[in-house]
């Protein structure tokens, strides 16, 4: 299953949102928005796992540089932590 990193947010999207946005491309299982420990703000930024490999390759080409809430996203495939 592969991680998807989405950057460039906008801080009013919701995770609902977030996974509507990308089940045009297949199944999501899974939509986070990583927020602030302290005020519960967007970062701007989070994550999309989606069922299969080839929905996921798909949903990058497709929704990378895509404008969504008039921010043109970033979306690669996560980084494993360090």
């Amino acid at each position: 299953m592969i991680n998807i990193y989405v950057g460039n947010l906008s801080y009013r999207m919701t995770e609902a949102e977030l996974r509507e946005a990308f089940s045009e491309f297949g199944e999501v299982t899974r939509a986070k928005i990583v927020k602030d420990k302290e005020t519960n703000r967007s970062k701007g930024f989070g994550f999309i796992e989606m069922s299969s490999d080839a929905e996921a390759k798909k949903a990058i080409d497709g929704m990378n540089g895509k404008e969504v809430g008039g921010r043109a996203l970033r979306v690669n495939e996560a980084r494993p932590r360090d």
